[in-house]
């Protein structure tokens, strides 16, 4: 069921001191007949012997699809965690096979946009060169993992949860039961006090907590999720000890398969199962089919966690100074750098370290997207400022996990010239937005263009500053890539009579506290969006307390004061059939 790593040492990448889980002759093996198996395909279908129906679903097990434009390949990151050699060899496939970037998507995946279809075994076989392939990233599957990017240094963090990614990463990779489920499912972990990993929006959210006797195990959440139907999961085990993870996960997942919908596209995920059944019926039937599994040969023993948790042996911190008086000098001096330091860097639970934040939100650049430059840029730095390793968020940014709060300065001044300084994690330029109309043939209407033109509208650091902390998404569609749901602000394309038009909904947080956003009203122009945001923001100044975000004021006023201003002007017979469910068109 599951191969523990190798006991002996060197379990790591070779190239770099980068202490993350590496595969073995056996895991490349795999690689090397998976991609042996898609090059006969492609050749097959090339040649007419295979149709393209046919080779749909064995291309998608790959991460292949087929987009407006050109073929698109979705590389997996488990966990989000890359090695600098990872990301050059990223960097040195988008020049040979791509147009120079790459995309990163809110599933620590990344995706190449343009490859031609006959090249992408040739693609495939480079990735494999540093253990990485498309597998997991797309199809009714379970899908790529995903947790904190900020896992293994969180002051507030209970336990690592990347062991058990990887534990549960081996177990479902090629699990013949969940091949072919209703439709994808997307697994999420969260192992600090404070949810950075949205496990309550996913099809499956689990929380590393402990119980009175010390024992960890997991907070089982199920049926959550954004797209057409959006739902906060709801707790299905309140503990469920470690060792039992897999046997659980194995019958929920059962209860799944066996019932969930397949004769509606739309009504497939498991919160749809969850949401007709309601929590206690499925409960029971979950716990029903884990009496058969229970204690069985899935049950992990400690033995099983301490190896895969030696994967993840903290990199050789030194003993450093909590004060580092010469940051504060630096930041006095240069404003600039005095902004990075306040919103781009994270706390460490090492003295005298800290974690990075990289948006990758430059004014004018989709964001997510990284050049073959940046990337090989950042590798370097990577190195020589953390351990050769990076991480990869759900909100688009990567991670400097482990940098030495002495060089933060160094390391600013080094990211510059890689246009990687953006002071913007967490600020309103720093959303997430899907690669919409541009790219995908299920948008209703295009993002970038709008995120571009709001990025233009508030780009003046100053003002950022006194807006703080605020979130706001954007999706092209109803599936939600951008979480337009869980953002303070989300915007929603919808097509109105072959016309792009904009849904607005407020409301949305992420965290423990995770609430899905109600739409406000009829939907809005392209050339009204930025406009209403700007109506938006005066309201919550116009109310806030000195210690309020944009948020806390929403929550404490209410939307109609925002969606009053929103609307000024505007038709009032058309505000009174205000309809708060997202339909294919406003």
């Amino acid at each position: 069921m599951i191969r523990a790593p190798a006991e002996a040492a060197g379990r790591f990448l070779t190239t770099g001191n980068v202490f993350m889980y590496r595969y073995d002759a056996i895991d490349r093996q795999i690689l090397k007949e998976r991609v042996a198996q898609h090059r006969d395909q492609i050749e097959r279908n090339l040649a007419g012997e295979l149709s393209d129906d046919e080779l749909r679903p064995m291309r998608l097990q790959n991460g292949l699809y087929i987009e407006r434009h050109a073929p698109m390949l979705r590389v997996a990151i488990p966990y989000g965690q890359l090695s600098s050699a990872q990301l050059r060899k990223l960097a040195e496939i988008s020049r040979r096979y791509d147009r120079r970037y790459g995309h990163f998507t809110t599933r620590h995946n990344l995706q190449f946009n343009w490859p031609k279809f006959e090249q992408t075994p040739d693609l495939l076989e480079e990735l494999s060169t540093v253990d990485m392939h498309g597998i997991q990233s797309s199809g009714s599957c379970i899908r790529n993992i995903t947790t904190d990017p900020f896992a293994g240094v969180a002051p507030d963090e209970r336990e690592d949860p990347r062991p058990y990614c990887e534990i549960f990463r081996q177990w479902s990779t090629f699990h013949p039961e969940f091949t072919f489920l209703p439709r994808k499912f997307k697994i999420a972990i969260s192992g600090s006090a404070e949810d950075r990993a949205i496990i309550r929006a996913h099809d499956l959210g689990l929380e590393i907590v402990k119980n009175p006797e010390d024992e960890t195990g997991f907070r089982v959440f199920a049926g959550g999720g954004m797209g057409r139907a959006p739902m906060i999961g709801q707790i299905v085990r309140d503990f469920l000890p470690r060792r039992h993870a897999l046997s659980y996960l194995e019958a929920l997942l059962r209860v799944y398969n066996r019932y969930g919908r397949r004769d509606n596209l739309y009504k497939s995920r498991i919160k749809i199962l969850v949401n007709s059944l309601g929590i206690r019926e499925f409960t029971r039937r979950v716990e029903a089919e884990w009496a058969y599994l229970k204690d069985g040969p899935s049950t992990l023993t400690d033995a099983d966690f301490d190896r895969f948790a030696r994967c993840f042996t903290p990199p050789p911190y030194e003993i450093l100074p909590e004060d580092t008086p010469s940051l504060t000098e630096e930041a006095e001096k240069n404003g600039a750098f005095a902004f990075w330091l306040k919103y781009n860097i994270f706390p460490h639970k090492i003295p005298g370290y800290a974690a990075v934040v990289l948006p990758l939100k430059a004014m004018g650049k989709p964001p997510g997207d990284i050049t073959d430059i940046q990337m090989d840029g950042l590798a370097d730095l990577a190195e020589r400022f953390s351990f050769g390793e990076l991480r990869v968020g759900h909100d688009q940014n990567l991670v400097l996990a482990n940098v030495r709060r002495s060089d933060l300065f160094i390391l600013w001044k080094a990211l510059r010239p890689l246009g990687l300084s953006t002071p913007a994690a967490g600020l309103l330029p720093d959303m997430i937005c899907c690669p919409g109309g541009d790219y995908c043939g299920l948008a209703n209407a295009r993002s970038l263009p709008l995120a571009n033109a709001i990025q233009e509208r508030f780009s003046n650091p100053a003002r950022l500053r006194d807006i703080g902390k605020i979130s706001l998404n954007v999706s092209g569609c109803v599936n939600s890539c951008g979480h337009h749901h869980v953002a303070n602000i989300g915007i929603l394309g919808v097509d109105k009579n072959a016309a792009e038009w904009y849904q607005v909904s407020l409301g949305g947080r992420q965290g423990n506290r995770a609430t899905i956003g109600k739409i406000i009203g009829p939907a809005f122009t392209p050339k009204e969006i930025p406009d209403v945001i700007e109506a938006l923001i005066d309201v919550y100044f116009e109310n806030r307390t000195a210690s309020e975000c944009f948020i806390d004021t929403l929550e404490r006023i209410g939307v109609e004061p925002f969606r009053a201003r929103a609307y000024r002007g505007r038709d009032k017979s058309k505000l009174a059939r205000i309809d708060n469910r997202e339909p294919s068109n406003a």
